[in-house]
């Protein structure tokens, strides 16, 4: 290993400090302000780095000595795709980190998002629409599930936590990097863009006139879920603009599903019914 980081050229003795300048500057990308002016945000993490460097997304990684022992693979990746590696003290993690401990390596990235329109370029089947999500965790874990569910698009809708923010990314453990992810603050925007795909648009709703295991039929057809913010939900005046207003049986004597759990489940569903019906026209 040792021989491995020297042809890498990553000498620790002279490591970036929490007071170098691309340092200071790589901190500095945990304000959304400060992403939008310099075009770059800031990941950390294997999944996330790994996921970056792979795409090609990666533009600088930094890593601690005992960090370059753990994932020297994804460096070695890193090297063979011509993106620069820095060797960094433990202060400056701790700087550049936003977590209680830090794993010790990260990566500024050129934005990922997409236009909406691109994001749903082609003829998509299945696509999720966070609405007004506040909580970086989950739209994070949307952005994952979207992806695990083979979702064509993630597209966040109204005013909605950044998705390129560390903890977003964080929680997506790499996903970001994977399939497209577009931001709009004009929901009827979002909505006309879809029903011109010719989406179906359906909106998950405690009392919807439609129950999940009864909606196979919606659900073979592309589909656009609507997927409301995690305190309010999605409101009488959106839900009033969906085709289908969709509620989740709820069989125990839970009141409620919380934002992540109700997406992973109408998700699930759809893809299951879906990949079903597209075995049987084969």
């Amino acid at each position: 290993m040792k021989a491995i980081l020297e042809g890498m050229n990553l000498d620790f003795t002279e490591a970036f400090t929490e007071r170098t300048p691309r340092i200071v500057n790589a901190a500095k990308l945990h304000r959304a302000a400060a992403r939008k002016k310099a075009g770059i945000f800031l990941v950390e993490g294997e999944n996330s780095v790994e996921a970056a460097v792979a795409t090609g997304a990666a533009r600088d990684v930094f890593v601690t000595e005992p960090a370059a022992e753990r994932f020297r693979e994804i460096l070695i990746t890193a090297g063979h795709m011509g993106v620069y590696v820095h060797p960094i003290t433990e202060r400056a993690a701790d700087h550049l980190s936003d977590t209680v401990t830090t794993t010790g390596l990260f990566a500024t990235c050129k934005p990922v998002l997409w236009t909406v329109g691109k994001a749903l370029q082609g003829r998509p089947k299945l696509v999720s629409v966070p609405v007004a999500t506040a909580e970086p965790g989950n739209a994070g874990t949307l952005i994952r599930v979207s992806d695990a569910m083979g979702a064509d698009a993630v597209v966040f809708a109204g005013e909605t936590v950044d998705p390129l923010g560390g903890k977003v990314s964080r929680a997506s453990a790499g996903s970001l990097f994977h399939i497209p992810v577009a931001r709009q603050s004009n929901i009827d925007d979002v909505l006309g863009q879809l029903r011109a795909k010719g989406l179906n648009i359906l909106a998950t709703t405690a009392d919807g006139e439609v129950e999940l295991d009864d909606a196979d039929e919606l659900l073979a057809q592309p589909t656009a879920w609507l997927f409301g913010n995690e305190a309010h939900g999605l409101g009488e005046e959106l839900l009033a603009k969906a085709d289908h207003r969709v509620r989740i049986p709820i069989r125990g004597r839970a009141e409620s599903l919380n934002l992540a759990t109700a997406a992973s489940i109408c998700l699930y569903e759809s893809a299951r019914i879906q990949s079903a019906a597209a075995a049987q026209q084969q």
